[in-house]
């Protein structure tokens, strides 16, 4: 009885929510983007250009960047088929490339301790590594 329970209870979240699930990764990841990216103005942005010895152009670029991807990965969300997909893959990459890029420039360190599983920065990396891998794709 408890497992026909159990089955039953796991087709409704299942059928229910699964979708819904996604959009709250989406939107959890596209928003996150944009406040980071949004910190970055006005452009150029000072901290980034003193803090990592980066051009104007550069640290306006990662600004730039950030922002759009979290804004494309969300309204990539609402696109369907093959061009949906692609917009999703291709800011899931750009937010990977960042991702890696802030572990190389900002928190090299965070390899050899435990920060980085404390950190919110490897979920951001693992998150847009499921959408670059994903896309739109929900599988049934």
């Amino acid at each position: 009885m408890f497992t026909e329970l159990s089955n039953k209870f796991n087709q409704i979240l299942y059928k229910k929510f699964k979708v819904f699930s996604f959009f709250l990764l989406r939107f959890g990841l596209g928003i996150s983007f944009i406040l980071h990216g949004s910190d970055k103005f006005p452009l150029p942005p000072e901290n980034l250009m003193k803090f990592f010895n980066f051009g104007p152009i550069l640290s306006s670029f990662v600004a730039l960047s950030e922002v759009s991807s979290g804004v494309l990965l969300i309204v990539s969300g609402f696109i369907n088929k093959k061009v949906g997909n692609y917009l999703t893959r291709l800011s899931a990459f750009i937010i990977v490339i960042i991702m890696i890029c802030a572990f190389y420039f900002a928190h090299s360190d965070w390899f050899i301790n435990s920060k980085l599983f404390k950190s919110e920065q490897i979920f951001l990396l693992l998150i847009g590594i499921f959408f670059l891998v994903n896309g739109n794709e929900i599988k049934k």
